[in-house]
């Protein structure tokens, strides 16, 4: 199970016990955010797309109010948006659609790019492997936890506020 494998990762950062196992399904981010009592933008979605080679993936987390404009993701990455199939996303990431997460990711050449929508918030929710569960993280813990490149800017459609709770 893929949320066995997160929570085997998140033990080295001592938040293996955080993990969230919902008996509904988190699998979108209405029912994550369902799931966990907040409002669907703090849940952090992770996009999967493929690189500029089309040869393996980039992750893109998000606010989960946020859309990946791709006027941004052209300029950012050099190539338009193509998001991976559900095959390609257990190929290259190791985690079934509805539990895509940044973390356990099964090809260590994946790039994980965090976007600045999620930066309004003190916590966010990712999910943690499975359609039914999640962690919640502050964005240093998911920054650090995710080993990311970098914080990007290439959303559109969120609510950009000084920060909301």
């Amino acid at each position: 199970m893929s949320v066995e494998k997160v929570r085997e990762f998140l033990k080295e950062y001592n938040k293996d016990n955080d993990i969230m196992e919902h008996e509904l399904s988190s699998a979108t981010v209405e029912l994550a955010a369902e799931a966990v009592g907040v409002i669907p933008a703090r849940i952090a979605k992770t996009l999967s797309f493929k690189n500029k080679e089309g040869d393996n993936a980039i992750l893109i987390v998000t606010a989960g109010d946020a859309k990946i404009d791709n006027k941004k993701f052209k300029s950012e990455f050099g190539h338009k948006a193509k998001m991976l199939t559900p095959e390609e996303v257990l190929e290259y990431i190791g985690h079934g659609i509805g539990g895509v997460c940044p973390f356990a990711i099964k090809n260590d050449q994946v790039k994980v790019y965090l976007d600045l929508s999620m930066k309004r918030f003190d916590t966010i929710f990712p999910a943690a492997g499975s359609s039914n569960s999640s962690i919640e993280l502050t964005c240093d813990e998911l920054e650090r936890f995710s080993h990311s490149e970098k914080w990007i800017d290439v959303c559109k459609g969120y609510e950009e506020m000084e920060e909301v709770k």
